[in-house]
């Protein structure tokens, strides 16, 4: 059996992996740092897309799944907290899993994470793309060319994401702080409107069929995805060992919190119409107007395509750090880890992972999908990404602590609980594919991850000939 513990020990020595990247360090405190895991999550646009279809198979249960998927995300975050507690690099989880766990578990987190970070960013870029076409129809009466639309909205982030890393951290959490505020204000104001009591028919579960609660988990679970994010940003936040751990599980909590309570409003607020928040497109929207202020569901909607673009900044400047690591490692090319010496960003790796989420979406526009249809496909795609690593990371916890002399049993229980319940979710996803094109996603994946591996392999090969 291979002794992978001892080459641990050499990465979570004193000095932080981050040092030596290039990258503008002590760039960003505590709140940029929570933004980027904020935006790259974008709750605002859960509340509005993933609810709704939540609800579809959990009904009154739809804050209940809520919870279950709080508590599982939970569970990774303490693996990622004590891991970040440990270490801190651009790479993240990738990182983690790498530094800890044979070479080949490392490529597969490395692969399943870029794909996670650029799925992702595709999926939101797709759901701006449905909300500047619901504006242009609204307003002026159009539907503007679509891949046009993705070329500004992939274009503009990669720029913000290259001039300046404090700038689009900044940038992304006062977006998202206006456009949760805007659904609080609608839930704040629902009561006065339906009057103050407790919906009953939501905490009795009634009416619930227990065995659509697992499909409806794992669409619970894309509520959270990328609540990792801050991970991405070793090189760059402030005491990373105390600011990055602190992140991760603030925002799993404050995003749980929010999303339950979304739930239940939006639940009680469409009583007695479940089909209309059933197909709900903008359920926040009809709850504004249901209080009377119809004008404040436009604003949330523009908030919602507004977060979404955040999202695609987060993306990118997520997935640019792990293509800068896989690069620093020598699973990519070596011109992908250098930096601008002006902005202390990493521009070739930003550049690659803003024309890959256009590529895509430009390539599913040009087939005739529309914004929303991307936002599903690209997004069901990413999720297995994030399950792949979150899994990894949590079967890595336990032999990074080893290594460090710092066993624990109830850590080594957490993390195996924490890597079947990811397990479970990702075949509950497989087992909830509706139609053909959902099906073939997990073969989709599993490919891609094979052409990683495959990839790597040769590149060790050609490196033994030549050395």
């Amino acid at each position: 059996m291979t002794d992978f513990t001892n080459e641990a020990v050499e990465v979570y020595a004193v000095k932080d992996e981050a040092d030596g990247y290039g990258l503008h360090a002590g760039a960003l405190g505590p709140f940029e740092t929570l933004a980027q895991s904020v935006s790259a999550m974008a709750p605002s646009t859960s509340a509005s897309l993933t609810i709704p279809l939540v609800f579809a198979l959990a009904g009154n249960a739809t804050w209940f799944v809520y919870l279950l998927a709080t508590s599982a995300i939970l569970l990774v975050g303490f693996c990622v907290s004590r891991f970040a507690q440990l270490s801190a690099s651009p790479g993240s989880l990738y990182s983690y899993t790498a530094s800890t766990l044979p070479p080949f578990f490392g490529v597969v987190a490395a692969w399943a994470l870029l794909l996670a970070y650029l799925g992702t960013g595709a999926s939101v870029a797709g759901g701006a793309l449905y909300y500047t076409d619901l504006f242009a129809r609204q307003f002026v009466h159009i539907s503007p060319p679509a891949i046009p639309c993705l070329v500004v909205v992939c274009s503009a982030a990669g720029l913000i994401a290259y001039r300046d890393v404090k700038l689009s951290a900044e940038l992304m959490l006062w977006i998202e702080i206006i456009s949760v505020s805007l659904i609080a204000l609608v839930l704040l104001m629902l009561p006065f409107r339906i009057g103050f009591h407790l919906d009953m028919d939501q905490f009795q579960l009634k009416n619930v069929s227990f065995a659509t609660l697992g499909p409806a988990l794992v669409l619970s679970i894309f509520s959270f995805a990328g609540f990792e994010a801050a991970t991405t940003l070793g090189g760059e936040a402030r005491e990373p060992l105390r600011t990055i751990p602190r992140a991760v599980i603030q925002c799993g909590v404050l995003a749980g919190v929010f999303f339950m309570l979304c739930s239940y409003a939006e639940v009680v607020g469409f009583r007695g119409e479940a089909a209309r928040l059933g197909n709900a497109t903008s359920p926040l929207h009809m709850l504004a107007g249901k209080v009377g202020f119809s004008s404040l569901g436009v604003a949330i909607d523009f908030g919602a395509a507004v977060s979404m673009f955040a999202c695609v900044l987060a993306c990118i400047t997520a997935a640019a750090r792990v293509l800068m690591r896989m690069a620093h490692s020598g699973i990519l090319p070596a011109p992908l880890e250098q930096t601008s010496p002006r902005y202390k960003t990493p521009v070739a790796a930003i550049l690659l992972s803003a024309a890959l989420m256009l590529l895509g979406t430009a390539v599913m526009a040009a087939f005739g999908f529309t914004g929303s249809e991307m936002y599903d496909l690209a997004g069901s795609l990413a999720v297995f990404g994030f399950l792949t690593a979150y899994a990894l990371v949590s079967i890595a916890l336990p032999f990074a602590r080893r290594a460090m002399g710092q066993h624990s049993g109830t850590v080594a229980v957490v993390s195996v609980f924490s890597a079947l319940v990811m397990l479970m979710v990702a075949v509950f996803d497989i087992r909830s594919a509706a139609d053909s094109a959902h099906a073939r996603i997990p073969y989709v994946y599993l490919a891609y991850i094979a052409a990683g591996i495959a990839s790597y392999s040769l590149g060790r090969r050609r490196a033994a000939k030549t050395a």
